[in-house]
């Protein structure tokens, strides 16, 4: 990732300077490059590509190339350093990390007044075409979620399907609890047959 950002970085300069478009001064402007990652493991790749290259000489050290980028791990911030923070970032980072569909309905709740709150309309659609298309089906795999076309749609599903949802996994864990039973109980009788014989 940091070579592939320095690489990005470098073609933006140069299309800049292609183009005509430098600012005032012709000199290039500064970019702050950013990965938000929000994958399950935490992130420990370098984040300056320097850290990629092997040693060299020690004469040739000033002339390694450096490029950093600013890292932000969601996966890093638990709900204790989330909760008391204001915004949809911080919403958007507690709905990543929540574990169950109960959660995710209670942060549904705050995002609706977060945005009330925040004159944000225009990016309730883009929350709640992730909610459904991203966010449910990862957390709820296996479950057909159903078309909503803005949050309190949202909300409105998840309060009829949490209770169904929760149901089917109970009645799915006693199955497969079950059939481990059945197993055991079949692979003990097995052993016992064995060593009769």
């Amino acid at each position: 990732m940091a070579l592939r950002l320095m690489v990005y970085v470098g073609l933006l300069y140069q299309d800049l300077q292609r183009s005509g478009r430098l600012p005032e001064g012709g000199r290039l402007p500064p970019v702050l490059p950013l990965v938000l990652y929000n994958g399950e493991k935490r992130w420990d790749a370098p984040v300056d590509v320097g850290d990629l290259l092997q040693e060299g000489p020690a004469g040739l050290r000033i002339y390694r190339p450096r490029a950093r980028f600013l890292l932000i791990d969601e996966g890093a911030f638990g709900e204790e350093e989330l909760k008391p923070l204001q915004g949809l970032v911080a919403l958007l980072f507690r709905l990543e990390n929540a574990n169950c569909a109960e959660a995710i309905q209670a942060l549904v709740e705050e995002l609706i007044g977060e945005i009330q709150r925040s004159d944000a309309q225009e990016l309730e659609r883009a929350f709640t075409v992730w909610l459904r298309r991203v966010l449910l089906p990862a957390r709820v795999p296996g479950v057909e979620i159903p078309a909503v076309h803005n949050l309190t749609e949202v909300r409105t599903m998840l309060a009829e399907r949490v209770k169904q949802w929760t149901r089917q996994w109970e009645q799915q864990g006693l199955e497969k609890g079950l059939q481990k039973g059945r197993q055991e109980v079949c692979s003990k009788a097995r052993r016992k047959c064995w060593r009769k014989c």
